[in-house]
């Protein structure tokens, strides 16, 4: 167990947040910073994807479209 400082305001923005979801504000927060860590990785994967070469998101276009066109049965175990 911690102490955070924040404003009244803030205190009281959290809780009122917590109780309209039913939550604790430790259970908000970590909502709240489950959602912030999920943006971030978010952020790197659009980051990452704008980067990426025509000629590699072709490829991916290409192979992604023959897995969707596959049939189960064709797999082969």
């Amino acid at each position: 167990m911690a102490t955070i400082m924040v404003s009244d305001e803030l205190r009281d923005r959290l809780k009122t947040q917590a109780a309209r979801d039913g939550l604790t504000i430790g259970a908000l927060l970590a909502r709240l910073a489950d959602a912030d860590d999920r943006r971030q990785r978010l952020l790197v994967l659009k980051t990452s994807v704008a980067a990426t070469s025509s000629e590699v998101m072709t490829a991916h276009r290409t192979e992604s479209a023959a897995w969707e066109r596959a049939e189960l049965g064709d797999a082969q175990i």
